[in-house]
């Protein structure tokens, strides 16, 4: 039997980066995987997994985390489909790289909407439908141990989910629902491709050369071994 051989799980921003990494290691393992995502890629994506893993099963929703009706609709349809979640990874999230100063309140709530209140309300959308099992949620390196010019929002979110995470494990463990947080370092997706784009628009290659020759390994991260990990996690 596999790892997670028909277990549930719910994977947000599951289309690309991370949550993609992280779907196909679950997929991998025998879960059944449900993607819920903003972006217009997800129907490719989907196209591409089911291919991939012709004998899994996979879906997904296009849905804006920030909506909270909507979520209540969807979890109670999966449900209704495929029973009850056993694992819930909240790794949709976005950064949008500019001064504290200069940094309008709608730059800042879209970062403190989708990255804080998004993850609530999935989490809050998804419990009922959860007797047991596992969330994860994706936070950073940045904002618990480190920052970058530009990113005092997107830092603030990220150390929010670590008090975020503490709170739901207290919570829930009389529930037998674990709760972690992964931090991951620099992973290259599309986030971090988007970042360098900011960072330096002519040449953003030199900005992902120049992290990664700070980092140990000479290199970032990969998307499947962040996937690797989040299984780890769900032990």
């Amino acid at each position: 039997m596999q790892k997670l051989e028909n277990k549930l799980a719910i994977v947000t921003g599951g289309a690309m980066g991370n949550g993609l990494g992280i779907t196909e290691v679950f997929l991998k393992y025998g879960a059944r995987v449900v993607l819920l995502d903003s972006s217009k890629e997800l129907g490719k994506t989907l196209g591409k997994l089911e291919s991939k893993f012709p004998d899994k099963t996979i879906i997904g929703y296009e849905v804006d985390i920030r909506d909270r009706k909507m979520l209540d609709a969807i979890t109670l349809d999966i449900s209704n489909k495929l029973g009850n979640i056993d694992i819930l990874v909240n790794n949709a999230g976005i950064c949008i790289l500019e001064p504290f100063e200069t940094m309008s309140d709608e730059t800042r709530d879209k970062q403190f909407d989708i990255n804080i209140k998004g993850t609530w309300n999935v989490t809050k959308a998804v419990l009922p439908y959860m007797k047991k099992g596992s969330i994860i949620n994706l936070s950073s390196v940045t904002g618990p141990k480190v920052a970058d010019p530009g990113e005092c929002a997107y830092a603030t979110t990220k150390a929010a989910l670590i008090g975020f995470t503490k709170g739901l494990a207290a919570d829930l463990v009389s529930k037998n629902i674990r709760v972690n947080a992964i931090l991951p370092g620099y992973i290259r997706t599309p986030m971090v491709e988007k970042m360098a784009i900011q960072t330096n628009e002519k040449d953003p290659e030199s900005v992902i050369n120049q992290i990664a020759a700070n980092i140990p390994m000479k290199r970032m991260g990969t998307i499947y071994e962040l996937g690797e990990f989040a299984l780890v996690k769900k032990k």
